[in-house]
């Protein structure tokens, strides 16, 4: 998955593979190699790339050991995975341990409201991992059109539905007019 982010970051920086071989250092056929998939960038490769790129590290970091399965490719999930956008907190209540079944969490994230009761009750906590690729069924924040929301994922073909296990609220379906991003996904409440 990190070759698909580095590739989607440098088409859309309209750059060439040459040009990222040039200001990386990087041999262009080793380049192809991991926006193929086929090798992993080394850290220090990765660093290089995301300057020459003018992006952010940590977010390729948090995909460096993720693949793509066939439904995620079908629902084209690097294009709603961001390279270049950061979650903002407004407000930290301090630390929460890490249980031991969910060390790639990222963060802990308090749920807001009722909308996933009885799965995640109001105001307990979420362990999330950063920019992971969904599959149906699998819980995960999400900012669609500047919301942050936490929902069921489904994908069927090219429809996306954020669905709330609280009847009392309505599924997000996404359009392609949405500005929808997967943000990651719950390991454990």
């Amino acid at each position: 998955m990190i070759g698909d982010m580095i590739a989607k970051a440098r088409k859309e920086k309209r750059m060439t593979k040459t040009e990222l071989a040039r200001l990386t250092d990087i041999n262009i056929g080793h380049l192809t190699h991991i926006e193929k998939g086929e090798r992993n960038p080394s850290h220090k490769a990765l660093k290089n790339i995301c300057r020459a790129l003018d992006i952010p590290y940590q977010q390729l970091m948090y995909t460096y050991d993720k693949n793509i399965n066939e439904e995620q490719e079908d629902y084209d999930v690097v294009s709603h995975i961001s390279y270049s956008k950061l979650l903002a907190v407004d407000c930290v209540s301090g630390f929460i341990d890490c249980p031991s079944n969910v060390p790639s969490s990222a963060i802990a994230l308090k749920v807001n409201d009722d909308s996933m009761e009885p799965t995640f009750k109001a105001h307990s906590y979420v362990f999330v991992e950063f920019n992971t690729p969904l599959n149906s069924k699998d819980y995960g924040v999400f900012s669609v059109n500047g919301e942050i929301v936490i929902r069921k994922f489904t994908a069927k073909k090219d429809k996306i539905t954020l669905k709330a296990d609280n009847k009392d609220y309505k599924d997000v379906v996404i359009k392609d007019s949405d500005d929808f991003y997967i943000i990651g996904k719950i390991l454990s409440k």
